[in-house]
């Protein structure tokens, strides 16, 4: 089992940041990758991004490209998500997710873990 526990979320204004943390515990030796969700009020959950633990590359969803910058420690078992120049459209609960085998990143399915999830709230 991993366990996922995430931070950093909160409320912000248009045009500000938030770096978020995910930090894993258990085993977290079978982790092949991590990566960010969101789920808007109303809305189904959506892929923000992801990036393979070992050799760090990292896939965004169009809409955070240029914006949102995922990254990961491995001594601390942690992955965070940098928001840049966020918008009232990226208010969500955000969710971080690890994975133990390859596929498709963007298939919530295919994560085995999840934590609780955090609010980020963008104010225009």
């Amino acid at each position: 089992q991993v366990q996922l526990v995430e931070s950093g979320g909160g409320l912000v204004q248009a045009g500000g940041s938030l770096r978020l943390s995910c930090a894993a515990s258990g085993r977290t030796f079978s982790t092949y990758a991590m990566g960010w969700f969101r789920q808007a009020p109303g809305k189904e959950r959506e892929f923000v991004a992801a990036i393979i633990w070992s050799f760090g590359h990292t896939y965004y969803a169009d809409s955070v490209k240029g914006r949102f910058t995922i990254s990961r420690d491995i001594d601390k078992n942690t992955e965070y998500l940098q928001m840049n120049s966020l918008k009232p459209e990226d208010t969500a609960v955000y969710y971080c997710a690890a994975r133990s085998f390859g596929g498709t990143l963007y298939r919530e399915v295919e994560y085995n873990y999840w934590g609780q999830g955090t609010q980020v709230t963008v104010s225009s």
